[in-house]
């Protein structure tokens, strides 16, 4: 059972980004260069592009390029490396998701959704490479707690959550509203949150719709 409280962790959105790394990369550099054209969940972005995009974030927020993060500023780190070579895209994800946990940590918050947004976008590409249990890696229960604080900040309604992990309490109570009741498992509730659109039958929500439940608009 995963237990969410409410002082914040100023270490654990670097602690989830190391996780993904050691996990993700190794998989990335044995992965052949014809399946980073492959698209993914981001509407129009290829696996390159995600990858492209995530270590642009994270550079933006070690260099201190900040406020950032509009589709603009998306679209135009994705421009930038366009004729990168792929190690370097590669390399350049490698580095940024070692050093931006210390920025992260010093934000005071502010930037934490962001570190879980990469692991999302993890998911994205392990996805569309088709790997097993795509957004149930390794940082999972780090992952979980970040997305309990994150759904109260976006202002989605209280959810009761029941996984194979057992309960967890998503968003905020509402005037008038008792709360909602998930059932599903810890992956499909990852795509709720993040807007994957998960297939119905992995799930079942009552006292709320699935696009009450997205973060990420």
């Amino acid at each position: 059972m995963i237990t969410v409280v409410d002082t914040r962790d100023p270490q654990l959105p670097g602690r989830l980004l190391l996780t993904e790394r050691d996990e993700l990369l190794p998989l990335l550099r044995r992965t052949p260069h014809a399946y980073f054209d492959r698209p993914t969940a981001c509407p129009g972005w290829t696996v390159r592009e995600v990858l492209a995009h995530c270590g642009a974030a994270l550079v933006r927020i070690v260099e201190g390029r900040l406020p950032a993060f509009t589709p603009a500023h998306n679209a135009a780190d994705v421009l930038e490396r366009v004729d990168w070579p792929l190690e370097r895209v590669l390399d350049e994800l490698d580095e940024a998701m070692v050093t931006a946990g210390p920025a992260i940590a010093a934000a005071d918050g502010e930037l934490d959704v962001i570190a879980l947004g990469e692991w999302v976008h993890a998911g994205d590409v392990r996805d569309a490479l088709e790997e097993p249990g795509a957004y149930q890696g390794a940082g999972l229960e780090d992952a979980l707690t970040l997305l309990a604080t994150a759904s109260r900040v976006r202002l989605t309604p209280r959810v009761h959550a029941t996984t194979r992990l057992g309960g967890m309490t998503f968003g905020n109570l509402v005037e008038g509203r008792p709360p909602a009741e998930l059932e599903t498992d810890p992956g499909t509730l990852i795509r709720l949150y993040a807007g994957r659109c998960p297939e119905p039958s992995r799930y079942r929500l009552s006292g709320a719709t699935a696009p009450e439940l997205v973060i990420y608009r």
